[in-house]
């Protein structure tokens, strides 16, 4: 992080170039397309950047698995890890287009990268892009992002990360111009902004985006409360904000907040929002003429902006200029994002068929998706120089002597009906037939889950109806299952699916979401057992439906493993490995905290196998009797460790100060003396979890004391 001194040399540098600027100057420099201002050497400039997983849109780039996948991990360091690696390839391609004179869209250092908000429901599309569920998890995963991104020198930031959408946005996808989320003060605090609230204090982002909708009837883009009283205020943001693309128009056209567009612009600005990506800060000069809006709105948000170029040394100069395309897709990012795959896999069930066995003979790979390379790309994804499907993975690492046999099975979404149309079924039947086991690729595409727009084969607008897998998979599942070998599921999805319909007759479920441009060779890694599994599921899987809420509901009250009532189908954090671990011991035995102090304790870890493990500790706090409204359960802190056969190792964790408190109806938090428990083990702590294969799990008892 660049330095409190280096931020002040930015804010002087800044007031001093705009103070030299006119008004029109100002206006312009606002809007994400920033033009020239020759007499000044301000060379023109377009923010809008994306690298989600990776650099978007701007050609070859190493592609990591999606952002679900790698919150499966539960892998902070190797995010910092792959986060950096990003913002090198952000820097080689900036470096390169700037030698044309200026940059283009995608072409800029500022990156609008990690999406943050907390998935509350399945359906939404774009949950893909996402931490998961867990406002701890997502915070864990969304600092090490923006540390990677940012870089660790004290003058210069290497790339701007943006947290975004600010906020309360998770669906639904084609109502979101116009949406308005309703939410109570705690749900506000303790789950949709504690993400925001904690990356903030440990990373410090560049940059916020505000989102498309409305919260509590203010447009996110223009809303005091957000912008003004809770991000700088409250929460110390000292960055800048931008709009999402449009969402600025929608003000005045959606949400009929304002009357027009100038209208939109000045109220904006005047709230905090300082970039506008679209068109309606072009009406700012109507907006001042009007009376609106004052200069003194608009150079403030013209410095909050220069600050940030001379931060990234894009006016002047900085140690990254020299980072050229030689680390684009190179070697070392692309073992980072098999790596990176790996661990994001997530092993729901094994009756023993997995790793598959050096005896196999022939092997069916099955499914719409086994050779399909959108699968491993997600959305908001570059181009990678190299691909590795499912089955091209499998290809690569099954055994010499086994027999391969492909079938594509199915459609992906509904059975073929019309007579002139392929048949795929019996293909896969045959092929079952002549395996001793099938790999069956089931799950979703990136064109049917995704942003509004992008997910064109949605007809939800990215959102999903149903958390189903799609009704010619289930009939290709009950086809093969007749056939009576064992069925190993391989299942690519941005969130979760409901497996209820094959989990009891799967010999394995692998959930491997969109795992990257290594993917193929990753889920081959872990089905031959040349890696034992050790992902973690960052969200909820569900039986159907039926236990959620109504979609259009901001409410917590029964979502997510914090609010709900009724059993998962597989709980959050849970995930298999390929071997047998035990949680030891704890210590110490019982805990006193006092408010503002942190806890630390220590679980003992062993692996019984002859094989590695890698397994995540995870520690959940539940308060015994408290009087205010708390989560169930909720995750407090975790850590991922490699444990040697027939060894044990200790894990230390840390417990913030900040995890104790509770929060009350204002949405203020508070620390509450009582009685609470803190439980470790390798998943949530409930009886499905054991009754999956989980561990269990060790309890401390903790005397919170005021």
């Amino acid at each position: 992080m660049i330095t409190a001194e280096a931020k002040a040399h930015d804010q002087a540098m800044s007031h001093d170039l705009v103070s030299r600027m006119t008004l029109a100057e100002k206006m312009a420099q606002l809007i994400y397309q920033a033009p020239e201002i020759g007499r000044l050497g301000v060379p023109a400039y377009n923010w809008w950047n994306e690298c989600l997983h990776g650099v978007a849109r701007s050609g070859t780039a190493t592609v990591f698995p999606q952002a679900i996948g790698m919150a499966a991990s539960f892998n902070t360091t190797l995010m910092e890890r792959v986060a950096s690696a990003i913002s090198d390839e952000v820097r080689a391609k900036y470096n390169g287009y700037r030698t044309f004179g200026r940059t283009g869209i995608y072409q800029g250092l500022t990156c609008w990268s990690p999406n943050i908000n907390i998935v509350r429901d399945p359906r939404w599309g774009r949950a893909q892009e996402t931490y998961g569920e867990d406002p701890i998890l997502t915070a864990s995963m969304a600092v090490a992002f923006v540390r990677g991104l940012q870089g660790n020198d004290p003058r210069y930031r290497k790339v701007d990360a943006t947290l975004k959408h600010y906020a309360v946005h998770s669906g639904p996808e084609a109502e979101r111009h116009g949406f308005d989320a309703r939410v109570s003060a705690r749900d506000l605090f303790e789950t949709y902004l504690a993400a925001f609230r904690i990356c903030i204090e440990e990373a410090e982002p560049a940059a916020v985006m505000g989102a498309y909708n409305r919260v509590n009837g203010e447009a996110c883009c223009a809303s005091p409360t957000l912008l003004q009283q809770i991000l700088r205020d409250r929460f110390g943001f000292d960055g800048y904000v931008v709009s999402d693309c449009g969402a600025i128009c929608d003000i005045n056209r959606f949400h009929h907040v304002t009357a027009d567009e100038a209208e939109s612009a000045a109220l904006a600005v005047q709230s905090g929002c300082d970039l506008n990506c679209g068109s309606a800060y072009a009406s700012l000069k109507a907006a001042v003429l009007r009376g609106l809006i004052g200069e003194e709105a608009i150079t403030r948000s013209a410095e909050r902006l220069f600050a940030s170029r001379y931060a990234l040394g894009e006016l002047t100069e900085s140690p990254y200029d020299t980072i050229d395309d030689t680390v684009i897709d190179c070697p070392a990012h692309r073992e980072l994002a098999l790596q990176m795959a790996r661990e994001s896999i997530v092993l729901l069930k094994n009756d023993g068929t997995l790793p598959l066995s050096g005896n196999l003979r022939a092997l069916a790979v099955i499914g719409p998706n086994s050779d399909d390379r959108s699968v491993l790309l997600g959305n908001y994804h570059g181009l990678p120089s190299r691909y590795t499907t499912i089955y091209e993975g499998i290809c690569d690492t099954v055994p010499p002597g086994v027999r391969l046999f492909k079938a594509r099975g199915s459609e992906l979404l509904r059975p073929v009906t019309h007579d002139y149309a392929e048949q795929p079924l019996h293909e896969a039947i045959l092929a079952a037939q002549k395996s001793d086991v099938v790999i069956l690729c089931t799950g979703l595409r990136p064109d049917v889950e995704g942003e509004q727009g992008d997910a064109f084969n949605s007809d939800l607008g990215g959102d999903r109806r149903d958390i189903e897998l799609p009704e010619a998979q289930l009939a290709l599942f009950e086809a093969l299952a007749a056939v009576g070998k064992p069925i190993v599921v391989v299942n690519t999805s941005g969130s979760a699916v409901s497996f209820a319909a094959l989990e009891q007759r799967a010999a394995a479920i692998l959930q491997v979401w969109y795992p990257g441009q290594s993917g193929g060779t990753a889920v081959a890694d872990v089905l031959f057992g040349h890696v034992s599994p050790s992902g973690k599921l960052p969200v909820t899987f569900y039986r159907s439906i039926a236990d959620l809420p109504a979609f259009h509901d901001y409410a917590m009250a029964g979502r997510t493993y914090r609010y709900m009532t009724r059993e998962p189908l597989y709980p959050f954090g849970f995930g298999l490995t390929y071997g047998r671990i035990c949680l030891d011991s704890a210590s110490p035995s019982a805990l006193n905290v006092s408010e503002g102090e942190p806890a630390q304790i220590q679980v003992i870890v062993s692996n019984r196998e002859n094989r590695p493990v890698t397994e995540t500790v995870q520690v959940y706090l539940s308060h015994d009797v408290c009087p205010l409204p708390a989560p169930s359960l909720q995750l407090v802190a975790f850590s991922k460790v490699t444990v040697s056969p027939g060894t044990s190792e200790t894990v230390r964790l840390t417990i913030r100060p900040d995890r104790f408190r509770v929060y009350q109806d204002d949405g203020n938090d508070v620390f509450v003396p009582g009685r609470a428990t803190l439980l470790a083990g390798c998943s949530l702590p409930i009886a499905r979890s054991t009754e999956l294969g989980a561990p269990p799990w060790l309890c401390i008892p903790v005397r919170l004391e005021g």
